[in-house]
């Protein structure tokens, strides 16, 4: 009881009395969003909020039952303003990658759906790996040698903006990307909560 008390009585950060996961002082204080662009491939960026250092523990957060509660602040925060700030001349598709629930919540699924706008419709459930493989603390090697070998399950032809939690070496992006193309779909871009190279 007394770990409950813990995690939804107190903000995660300061440890105050809050009836949010993060408090409102804390959400104002540490986690302003500073938008950060990297190159993955020439003419190709992937766009993200924070260093991965400075919330890695609100991060990591996606395995633990209480994520979920993380994910959506952070969301709001970050991914729900860049879509109040975005305009496009046509729709642009925002498709969560790998969005499968494993850890009774999928924390792609939530930051793409803060990105929900007049001109950002979020699509889910259409781009899944099938091959379930951890790289954490994996280096650029292990990642090519072990692809996510992604299935596509959407319309073809679509603007598409994709959306993950966390960019390390960039290769799953690249390879999401490089299914869509032959869908016919034009990637313009990655967003990302986290980079690691921030």
């Amino acid at each position: 009881m007394k770990l409950l008390y813990t995690l939804f009585m107190r903000c995660l950060s300061c440890e105050k009395f809050s009836l949010s996961a993060i408090c409102k002082t804390c959400q104002k204080n540490l986690l302003e969003p500073t938008f950060n662009k990297r190159e993955l491939e020439k003419g190709f960026f992937v766009y993200s909020f924070y260093p991965y250092e400075d919330i890695k523990d609100l991060v990591n957060t996606k395995y633990r039952f209480y994520g979920d509660r993380v994910y959506k602040i952070l969301a709001k925060l970050a991914f729900k303003k860049f879509a109040q700030n975005f305009k496009y001349e046509n729709i642009v598709t925002a498709i969560a990658v790998d969005d499968h629930a494993r850890h009774e919540f999928s924390q792609t699924a939530l930051l793409a759906k803060a990105l929900k706008s007049r001109y950002i419709k979020p699509r889910f459930n259409t781009l899944k790996a099938s091959n379930i493989v951890k790289y954490a603390g994996k280096d650029l090697q292990f990642r090519k040698k072990n692809p996510r070998r992604f299935n596509y399950r959407g319309e073809k032809k679509l603007k598409v903006i994709l959306v993950d939690d966390l960019i390390t070496t960039g290769t799953t992006i690249l390879e999401a990307k490089l299914l869509l193309q032959k869908y016919d779909c034009e990637v313009l871009f990655a967003l990302a909560l986290s980079d690691a190279k921030f």
